[in-house]
């Protein structure tokens, strides 16, 4: 199916709101959705540095600060 948005006549909220709506919409049916292939490669790369002390996990407040530490 194809059908067209008129995205540069949506505002930046309509265009977040249809965004909500279809993220509503996939969400409630989850096992519908499959991952792409590369998502498990992501995966197992973390796992591994992680295993191999590489990385570490941050809680979210480590994270809020080293976004906003990147973004400065």
């Amino acid at each position: 199916m194809h059908f067209s948005i008129p995205l540069e006549q949506m505002s930046v909220e309509d265009k977040l709101q249809a965004i909500e709506e279809i993220w509503a919409n996939l969400a409630g049916t989850p096992e519908n959705i499959v991952p792409p292939s590369w998502h498990t490669d992501v995966l197992r790369g973390r796992e591994e540095r992680i295993s191999e002390g590489r990385s570490h996990f941050l809680d979210i407040a480590e994270a809020k600060k080293a976004v906003k530490d990147q973004l400065k």
